[in-house]
């Protein structure tokens, strides 16, 4: 963060001021919110959650290097006092990213953000100084701290920006307004909490109407290959740029394949030229990413031989996304889960079946969240699908919606030992460590609140030799 002395950092988020001896002092380190992460110079805010109350932890923060605390009440340290710390921290984050000027690029989608996010900010650091979140901070609180890092030197800033509602993409744009504006694609991701795939293409294509006219620089980059997204091109004053495997896209991928280890390879076609990809991360699902981060880094000035070698180069810089790991005894963990919705699970199924070509594959799954009315539908497709990709053997892991997992494979045909349901993590841990062979495949998957990693996590103990590809 930029050097700002507390009587500034007061001023802004028009708080007061309290315990504080030395109001000229300066926060010369990074915005927290877990008092965990204090450095010495850091701002602490204090948020009263529903488990914790970060209040409780002020002196602790102080004492840990704090500078001050960004608070709702005294508690008996310097402290900045606000009525609404995540109001502050928007109005803190937006003066800093008006002060230093640095080109903003957002994006937001229904699947995909996160690892997108990571090829852009890889891309990008390869031209300046580059801030990114770490994973997916991507809603009210972790945006504005994520922006709060950039410094005087930062030339791009890359943000993901998250939505479970319309108006949030808006709110979000109006904390840090955004040049760039990338938009990859409307899903079922939340479909419950939005009412409909056309409230999602309404709530997405905030973004694009956030970004400044065409004269002014702004660009949306578009996915010419999603209907609701390529339409978003009317909602915007700024300059469409398509990306996708459609001819009319300006930045397009053309022979598309995946390499005997299930790593996508294509030609990478843009307006000033074309270059070989091989990348390190695995599945189809990532071609279009790479696109959407090759549209970027062309707008902003990066040659096309360089965009596909950095994409050549790129690996995981986020935990649990297709994270593939071979333990000694050749058995390969594709760790995935991280999160899931229809799309996601589709592609992470595809990339298990390219990965096990001659190899015992294994499926364990859990549940998609938030798909309202479209639980029961898409999570048998996915479980017709894993069939249909010839999967050997899929484990369905938890409740209700885990069973329809495996009831629709089993309706496809899949009978005997080929699917089975199990009622937990430990089941499945336990059902894995007794079957699993030489040269099996696993891919792990569910949404967040499932925690499957620990599966990943239990088969992957005491294998100090295996080695973390894409990283």
């Amino acid at each position: 963060m930029i050097a700002l002395s507390l009587t500034e950092i007061a001023a802004i988020v028009g708080g007061q001021t309290y315990d504080i001896p030395d109001p000229a002092v300066q926060v010369t380190g990074p915005v927290v919110y877990d008092s965990r992460q204090v450095e010495p110079g850091s701002l602490f805010a204090a948020f009263a959650g529903e488990h914790a109350d970060g209040h409780d932890y002020a002196q602790g923060a102080v004492a840990a290097g704090a500078v001050a605390v960004l608070a709702t009440r005294p508690v008996g340290v310097p402290a900045i006092v606000v009525p609404d710390v995540t109001a502050a921290l928007g109005a803190l984050a937006r003066t800093v990213v008006e002060r230093l000027g640095t080109t903003v690029v957002a994006l937001t989608g229904s699947a995909g953000k996160t690892s997108t996010k990571d090829l852009v900010a890889q891309l990008l650091q390869r031209k300046g100084p580059t801030v990114w979140p770490a994973g997916n901070l991507n809603n009210e609180i972790g945006l504005p701290v994520t922006a709060l890092r950039a410094a005087e030197d930062t030339r791009h800033l890359v943000l993901e920006m998250g939505a479970r509602g319309v108006g949030h993409i808006r709110y979000l744009t109006e904390l840090t307004p955004p040049r760039i504006g990338l938009v990859l694609n409307v899903g079922t991701a939340h479909i419950g909490e939005f009412g409909g795939r056309d409230r999602i293409a309404q709530a997405k294509g905030e973004l694009v109407e956030a970004l400044p006219p065409a004269e002014e620089g702004g660009v949306a980059v578009l996915n010419a290959d999603d209907p609701l997204v390529k339409g978003m091109a009317s909602r915007t004053k700024a300059r469409v740029v398509l990306f996708g495997e459609s001819a009319e896209a300006a930045v397009r991928a053309e022979n598309v394949r995946l390499t005997e280890n299930g790593q996508p390879s294509f030609s990478l076609h843009t307006p000033t030229g074309c270059s070989d990809v091989t990348m390190r991360l695995y599945g189809e699902h990532h071609v279009s990413n790479a696109l959407a981060a090759a549209a970027v880094a062309h707008e902003l000035g990066m040659p096309v031989h360089e965009i596909a070698a950095a994409l050549s180069e790129a690996g995981t810089l986020s935990r649990w996304r297709m994270e593939v790991t071979e333990r000694p005894d050749g058995v390969t963990i594709v760790n995935d889960a991280y999160n899931a919705n229809p799309e996601s699970m589709r592609a992470a199924l595809r990339a298990l079946a390219a990965m096990g070509r001659g190899r015992r594959t294994w499926a364990v799954l859990g549940l998609m969240a938030e798909l309202g009315d479209e639980a029961l539908a898409e999570h048998d497709a996915v479980g017709r699908l894993a069939v249909r990709l010839n999967v050997g053997k899929l484990v369905a892991v938890g409740g209700r919606e885990a069973s329809w997992l495996q009831l629709g494979a089993y309706n496809e045909g899949s009978w005997g030992e080929e699917s089975v349901h199990v009622s937990d993590a430990q089941a499945a841990i336990d059902l894995l460590r007794s079957e699993l062979r030489p040269g099996d495949v696993v891919l792990v998957k569910a949404s967040r609140s499932v925690g499957l990693e620990r599966v990943a996590q239990a088969l992957l103990e005491n294998t100090t030799e295996g080695e973390v590809a894409g990283r």
